[in-house]
């Protein structure tokens, strides 16, 4: 109530201030125009009874062109040119009042006159911007005082100029703060010579260490180092431009991209963010319009992958959100970092294990989801290769429960979150994984199948490689492993793998579902991310130790240690039996449907039932292999 009122106050002095802009225009342009004389006075009473219908309808505009609403310490172009919307709109007015309206009841005399509108349009336009753009120089000059004495880092910029803005709006609007930058480094010669909101472009990218000398020469140092979404462009050098400024003890951040929507705020340069191919670009809106005011569930919710899709799924707007986790640490640490961003959403975290059908369904049942996202799953190789009949019991019956609880609950999509590792499988994890996308789209294809019927749910699948920084993924082993001194320990030179952040997986998924609600009638279900190209291993690591400032082979140290259980050298994006489809959507693509039908494939289920409540892993593996025959797993 108490910010309502504020805002309304704000308003009123804002569309007060307008109304004492417009009538000091307006008279002064009369005044102006018949240079204080006695036709000035002669034309006053007239004047003054139209006045107040004149700024009523000027308050009016003025709310319809947003000025009214717009904070005055942001004002900018747009606001600019709403300005000039309303000057125009208001001079309009005067030429119908004089021109069609007064001059015809006095017989052809005009009471306002071409020069005197002509007057008012300027005037106008300086009263209205005056003001506005004096305070917003003030908080400007403000901020800048502020920085200097709050002994704000003196910062050296890298990246493009358009990437720079962003920054420095964030400075001047408060949300970033204690960094000072000095000077920009750009890759493009366009904007070298250049003032960018007042902070210099002094050079190219390999221009780093010159700079940062000849302010040292000046004793001004530089400090810090703040990479732009640009600068880890493959013509800005990133690699160079970490080592260099960490060989130099400069603090390095980077400023995430903004094309989420997130707030300008700087975070610390991870290795990963050196190590992909430019990101897919994601529609927002589009992942906006299928999540907003939705409910959804996310099972697996504490770990790497399940909790983005958390965050994520708040981030565009879903209304209500149910954790389900058999971690309680981890559903711990989720929900308070979930609650913590203070979406206005209700969250709601419950210990649950996915093998507990019973329990599964009645925590589904009770919530009622729009949407499901399936991403608890056991999913370590080797660990799946010694104790395979627990990737069984998690991996293909949890799914199932999940998959039977979304439907019961009258869900309108599941997503699976599946692996490329389920392509022709040659691990445990894979044919495990491949045997829950099979369950997935049988379901979904006897769903989708009635001829003129609307499906009631869409269930999917989506598949994509080793995600960056998530639990137990390669980059982290290999900054322990480095952080120790070495040796850091490849499998073999020859290993190949995808690599994607948590974030883009993430958001990939999401589109990948957009699509089949979209098209409810494509019976497509499994979906596969674009990865880009494969990364070798090895040079991953060779890549990391030079990035922590270290010679690989001589100040660490790669060992060999020969594949594991389940691993092959390359992975793949397509079984031969599944060749790739278009969708029209970037970043994903789909699987062409191969799966038995639902009556053969609980036939299986039956069977895995009795072997697993038997002991009898001989009859699982026989029936895992006739399920997907294509598995080559040595697996015992």
């Amino acid at each position: 109530m108490r910010r309502f009122s504020y805002l309304s106050l704000r308003s009123f002095l804002i569309a007060l201030h307008d109304v004492i802009a417009t009538a000091l225009a307006l008279l002064l342009a009369f005044y102006l125009r018949f240079d204080g004389s006695e036709l000035f006075y002669e034309r006053l009473p007239l004047l003054l009874r139209i006045l107040p219908y004149f700024l009523i309808f000027s308050v009016v505009i003025s709310y319809f062109f947003n000025l009214t609403t717009t904070k005055w310490r942001f004002i900018s172009l747009p606001d600019a040119l709403n300005i000039l919307r309303v000057a125009s709109a208001l001079t309009l007015a005067l030429v119908v009042l004089d021109y069609i309206i007064v001059a015809p009841a006095s017989g052809s005399t005009f009471f306002i006159g071409r020069v005197t509108i002509v007057l008012y349009f300027f005037l106008e336009v300086f009263f209205l911007s005056a003001l506005r753009f004096a305070y917003r120089y003030f908080r400007y000059t403000r901020v800048r005082r502020h920085a200097r004495e709050e002994d704000a880092a003196p910062t050296l910029l890298i990246g493009r100029a358009a990437d720079a803005e962003i920054l420095l709006r964030g400075i001047e609007s408060g949300a970033v703060k204690r960094i000072w930058p000095v000077g920009l480094l750009s890759q493009s010669a366009a904007d070298r010579g250049q003032l960018i909101r007042n902070v210099p472009v002094l050079g190219g990218i390999d221009d780093i260490d010159d700079v940062i000398a000849e302010f040292a020469r000046r004793n001004k140092t530089i400090s810090r180092v703040v990479m732009m979404p640009s600068a880890f462009e493959t013509d800005a050098h990133p690699e160079s431009v970490l080592m260099r400024a960490r060989r130099k003890g400069l603090i390095v951040s980077r400023l995430p991209s903004l094309e989420s929507g997130d707030t300008p705020r700087l975070a610390p340069v991870a290795v990963e963010d050196l190590l992909l191919r430019p990101s897919e670009t994601i529609d927002y809106g589009r992942l906006e319009a299928v999540v907003k005011g939705k409910a959804v569930i996310v099972t697996g919710g504490g770990g790497s992958i399940g909790s983005e899709i958390c965050h994520r799924v708040l981030a565009f707007g879903a209304t209500r959100l149910l954790v389900l986790e058999h971690s309680e640490p981890a559903l711990y640490a989720i929900t308070e970092a979930l609650n913590a961003i203070g979406s206005g959403a209700a969250i709601d975290g419950r210990i649950a294990d996915i093998r507990d059908r019973e329990r599964v369904h009645r925590l589904t049942k009770e919530f009622r989801p729009n949407l499901v996202f399936h991403a608890a799953a056991l999913k370590h190789v080797p660990i799946l290769e010694r104790d395979w009949s627990e990737g069984v019991k998690t991996n293909i019956f949890g799914s199932i429960n999940v998959a039977d609880a979304a439907l019961a609950a009258g869900a309108e999509a599941m997503v699976m979150i599946s692996t490329d590792k389920a392509i022709e499988p040659v691990s445990m994890l894979g044919l495990t994984k491949r045997f829950a996308e099979m369950y997935c789209q049988a379901l979904d294809h006897d769903i989708t199948s009635p001829v003129g019927a609307k499906p009631c749910m869409r269930l999917i699948s989506v598949r994509f490689g080793n995600v960056l920084a998530s639990n137990g993924s390669v980059v982290p082993k290999f900054k322990a492993q480095i952080e120790a001194g070495g040796p850091v320990t490849v499998t073999h030179p020859d290993m190949v793998r995808y690599f994607m952040t948590i974030r883009e997986a993430c958001d990939l998924v999401i589109t990948a579902a957009t699509h089949a609600l979209a098209d409810a009638r494509s019976h497509v279900s499994v979906y596969v991310l674009n990865m880009g190209q494969p990364v070798k291993i090895v040079d991953l690591a060779e890549r990391m130790i030079r990035l922590s400032g270290l010679q690989p082979g001589h100040d660490i140290e790669i060992v060999f240690t020969g594949t594991r259980p389940g691993e092959r050298l390359h992975e793949i994006l397509f079984a031969t039996e599944e060749p790739p489809v278009e969708i029209g959507v970037a970043g994903v693509m789909a699987a062409k449907p191969n799966e038995p039908p639902m009556q053969t494939i609980r036939k299986w289920i039956v069977a895995l039932e009795q072997a697993i409540e038997h002991d009898d892993p001989a009859t699982i593996k026989t029936v895992l292999k006739d399920a997907v025959p294509e598995f080559g797993s040595t697996a015992a």
